[in-house]
Order: C-alpha cells, then sequence, then structure tokens
C-alpha cells in the first residue's frame, strides 16, 4: 500500500516546484538591461516621447516663437520709421522746392529796386534804360540757371509744337512759312513747354501776272 502513495505525492510535489518558478498572473516583470535598451529602440523608432523631452521640445519652440515676435516687431517698427521719415522728405520737398530759384530771385529784385530808385533821383533816361537792361539780364541768367529756357524763333521755320501761329502776313524778304515776328516769346522747362511762342508767320506773295510780249506787237 505504501508504494502505491507515492507516485501522487511524488507528481504533487513536482507540480507544486513548477508553481513556484512561474510568475503569478498579474506580477510586474523586473525591468532588465535588455529590456530597457528596447525601450530606448523604441522610442528611437518613433515611440511616444517621454514627458521630459516633450517639455523640453515645447520649450525651444516657445523661445524660437518669442524670438521670431520680437524680431517681426523690430521689422514692423523700423518700416514705419522708414514711412514717417519718407513722409517728412517729401513734405520738405514740396515746402522748399523753390528755395533755389527764390534764392536766385532776389539780386534781380535787388536791381529792380536799383532801377526805380535811379528813376526817381535823376532825369537820365540812358542810365535808367541801363539799369532796367541789368535787371533783365540777370533775371534771364536766374531763370537758366533753374532749367527755363527763353524761345526767341525770329526768322526761323515755322514750329507748332512750341509755336502759335497768330496770323500770317506777305512779307517777300522773308522765307515763306517762316517767322516773320514774334509777338510773345515762349518758355521751356527742363525741355518741357511752358508757354508757346506766339507768333506771325510769313506766307508766299501771289505770283505777279506775266508781262505782255513786246515783241508779238505791232507799231
Amino acid at each position: 500500500m505504501a508504494k502505491k502513495h507515492s507516485k501522487p505525492a511524488a507528481q504533487k510535489a513536482a507540480a507544486s516546484e513548477q508553481a513556484a518558478s512561474e510568475p503569478e498572473a498579474g506580477a510586474e516583470t523586473p525591468e532588465t538591461p535588455e529590456v530597457a535598451e528596447a525601450a530606448e529602440t523604441e522610442a528611437a523608432d518613433g515611440a511616444p516621447a517621454s514627458p521630459e523631452a516633450l517639455q523640453a521640445a515645447l520649450d525651444e519652440a516657445q523661445r524660437e516663437a518669442d524670438g521670431l515676435r520680437d524680431a517681426a516687431l523690430r521689422a514692423r517698427a523700423e518700416a514705419e520709421n522708414m514711412r514717417r521719415r519718407a513722409t517728412r522728405e517729401v513734405e520738405n520737398a514740396h515746402r522748399f522746392a523753390l528755395e533755389r530759384f527764390a534764392k536766385d530771385l532776389l539780386p534781380v529784385l535787388d536791381s529792380l529796386e536799383k532801377a526805380v530808385e535811379s528813376a526817381a533821383a535823376t532825369d537820365n533816361l540812358a542810365a535808367v534804360t541801363e539799369g532796367v537792361e541789368l535787371s533783365l539780364k540777370l533775371f534771364l541768367d536766374c531763370l537758366e540757371r533753374n532749367g527755363i529756357e527763353q524761345i526767341d524763333p525770329l526768322g526761323e521755320p515755322f514750329d507748332p509744337a512750341r509755336q502759335e501761329a497768330m496770323a500770317m502776313a506777305e512779307n517777300p524778304d522773308a522765307e515763306p512759312n517762316s517767322v516773320l515776328e514774334v509777338m510773345q516769346k515762349g518758355y521751356l522747362l527742363n525741355g518741357r513747354l511752358v508757354r508757346a511762342a506766339k507768333v506771325i508767320v510769313a506766307k508766299a506773295p501771289p505770283d505777279a501776272p506775266d508781262a505782255p510780249d513786246d515783241a508779238g506787237e505791232t507799231a
């Protein structure tokens, strides 16, 4: 009888040893270096990053966004300063565009004042005329320095682009379609017409009648 019960006891002991060697269900397996290495490999292959890594990436992105925002604000402020400076320069250009011209006109004004004083203080018409002519020359020089050119087409071919024909007159000594008389001179500003010259244009005289043929006449 003792031998019959010895085999089941041996089987029970083997089962108990096997159960002791297997981990219980739900029990956590201790992490080994191989497991840690596998976890790192999974993270490198696109596995979810750790909260610390995500926070570090977020902080870096925030710093980069702050830098870009500051750069944009500085660029906007610089653009606004440039716009204001350009506006101020344009306004000054409009306000003081005639400054040089005004300075060139002052000697003409001085000369005219001297001419008026001389005319009031003397009866010498020649001296007054000389003073007025000097003032006129100063004025024409002032215009020329500022890009204003006088149009005086007397004797030149008529140019409808720069001249306005007020009348036509016959003149046997003038070339037909030439300027016979300048009623009012014209002016150009840097090559652009400001005022056309008003002129009288010469036209060809009518043909004279043929003289009678004396050779065919009889006494």
